[in-house]
């Protein structure tokens, strides 16, 4: 845990940077597949509450959108109707529900059995660099602001004392939108010289049009009734078994991170069914399936602050924002690239976690076997290669499964 004492003032910084590292992948999901972005900001709020109701409110991981199931919604929402993608949705929740059940009677020998440092080391790694491709494409709308914001977000995590130090994204975001404000007054007012125009640009950052014509006043998201059709249902379940794989390896960098076995304490079966009740949940009223989110275990690995208190927070700041059109609105204009510049760092250090794993259990690398495991886990699950419908970080978990399953301990170096 932290060395430092937590108190309210301090809390609510720390928790609002937890809101801001997972806002802007929890309404790209709604943007992408036709749901409420509010929708989705409520029932992440309140899904990682009961996440962590049900594991007894010790692991500090936020869930939010999971990005495993745009692809078959848009699918099931073409075909049928997005109601019916929900209601699909809805038997993944229940899948969950069943697999922990079952954790919790068989127990967790088998996982200690077959994903060892080995594997688990790499598949955590490939939770960070799985993600590259988005703070690539998020950074490059503007790359120098991203880089300025980075460096902002680095220059307080190495410098930074007392409180600074361990609010450095709340920072960073800060001061990214103040160096996006006084590049877009000089842009608009045809001010830019003409040798900064590579850095500064010139096309205008921001559209406060949105948010000039949202009301303030409190308002109901746009819930949805989920329907259930078996074909939208046979389209959809089968990502569960990929989206537990990643489950799995989230609970584990999370555990690594903060340096502690949420496996064993307060189970597997918990955190499962926690990931489990907060899809169902979703899916009830509108919202996109939910999972444990990577940006916020790369917020627990750069400030250190690791109590489950402050995650909780978060969640409860951004139910309570889901009810406020206008809020959604004003996140909605933080420019992508100061996101991007952000999340650079993020899905970094999440990577790193993967690889400290392999240190800390001294994997053997010069082992031909290991290196086999290893090598084998990134390319598949970096590559984009799909084998019977598993691909990305799932199928590189279940290759990596398969390897240190029947390749012999002992090989030659």
């Amino acid at each position: 845990m932290s060395e430092r004492k937590l108190t309210p003032l301090n809390i609510l910084p720390l928790s609002i940077q937890h809101l801001f590292a997972m806002f802007g992948a929890t309404i790209l999901v709604p943007a992408l597949t036709g749901l409420d972005p509010l929708v989705a900001l409520f029932t992440s709020g309140m899904g990682t509450i009961l996440f962590a109701i049900i594991t007894k409110g010790k692991v500090p991981a936020y869930l939010g959108s999971s990005f495993a199931f745009i692809a078959p919604i848009i699918v099931v929402r073409d075909s049928h109707s997005i109601a019916v993608a929900m209601g699909a949705c809805v038997v993944v929740g229940l899948v969950y529900v069943i697999v922990s059940a079952l954790v919790k009677v068989v127990g967790t020998k088998f996982f200690e059995k077959y994903l060892p440092a080995v594997v688990v080391g790499p598949v955590i790694m490939t939770i960070g660099l799985s993600l590259a491709g988005v703070a690539n494409d998020m950074a490059s709308g503007h790359l120098p602001l991203a880089l300025i914001t980075l460096s902002i977000v680095i220059a307080f995590t190495i410098f930074g004392k007392g409180m600074l130090k361990i609010i450095p994204i709340l920072l960073g975001i800060a001061g990214g939108y103040v160096i996006a404000l006084i590049f877009n007054f000089l842009i608009v007012n045809n001010m830019v010289p003409e040798f900064l125009t590579g850095i500064i640009g010139t096309e205008a950052i921001f559209d406060f049009s949105e948010l000039a014509k949202t009301s303030w006043m409190p308002a109901l998201p746009n819930f949805i009734k989920p329907e259930f059709e078996i074909s939208a249902m046979v389209a959809i379940v089968p990502f569960a078994i990929v989206t537990l794989v990643e489950h799995l390896g989230d609970v584990l960098a999370i555990g690594k991170t903060v340096e502690q076995d949420f496996v064993k304490e307060p189970g597997l079966h918990r955190t499962i069914l926690g990931d489990g009740v907060a899809t169902l949940l979703a899916a009830f009223v509108g919202g996109p399936p939910n999972t444990t989110y990577g940006e916020n275990i790369g917020v627990l690995a750069i400030t250190k602050v690791r109590e489950p208190i402050v995650v909780q927070v978060a969640a409860l700041i951004v139910l309570v924002l889901s009810f406020l059109p206008k809020f959604g609105a004003l996140l909605a204009t933080i420019p992508v690239a100061v996101m991007g510049g952000i999340v650079i760092l993020l899905f970094g250090m999440i990577s790193s976690v993967g690889i400290r794993t392999l240190v800390d259990s001294k994997i053997d690398l010069a082992n031909t076997r290991n290196l086999i495991i290893v090598s084998s886990i990134l390319i598949f699950a970096l590559s984009g290669i799909e084998i019977l419908g598993f691909y990305g970080m799932g199928l590189g978990a279940l290759v990596g499964i398969f390897l240190n399953a029947v390749l012999p301990e002992k090989v030659s170096k």
